[in-house]
């Protein structure tokens, strides 16, 4: 029995892993929306690295007016 088990798992390849976006708010009582699935951690890191992911370095119309809106936010990335 233990080497079927062992055969059984030499046999199956590793998940690779993936990551999704969530954009947290200062204010705990907002909502944390996803922003993005399925994910390689390369790609998530990209995401997050841009400027425009964080009410502190964000300079795009859109992202003032979050900001506004809501106050301080970023995105992080996290595995599914």
């Amino acid at each position: 029995m233990f080497k079927s088990y062992l055969k059984n798992t030499e046999s199956e390849e590793p998940e690779e892993k993936t990551y999704k976006i969530v954009r947290h708010f200062q204010d705990r009582n907002i909502e944390r929306p996803v922003i993005a699935e399925g994910l390689t951690l390369q790609e998530a890191q990209e995401h997050c690295d841009n400027d425009e992911t964080s009410s502190r370095t964000a300079t795009n119309q859109e992202a003032l007016e979050r900001t506004k809106k809501f106050g301080i936010w970023f995105d992080a990335y996290t595995e599914e």
